[in-house]
């Protein structure tokens, strides 16, 4: 199951910079997860300053 990222999204690009497969992009109000192209390799959660991302 893809990641996903929450509300307490600050909009500060690290997870779309982490991501190995380009799966990440900036939304209308914050970043979101194409789960069509995430690989589920959680590198975008480690890299998340705030943990707003977590497995879906």
């Amino acid at each position: 199951m893809a990641y996903v990222i929450s509300d307490a999204c600050i909009s500060c690009g690290a997870c779309a910079s982490g991501c190995p497969v380009d799966a990440i992009a900036e939304g209308a109000t914050q970043y979101e997860i194409n789960a069509d192209t995430c690989i589920d390799c959680g590198a975008c959660a480690a890299g998340c300053p705030v943990d707003a991302i977590s497995e879906g």
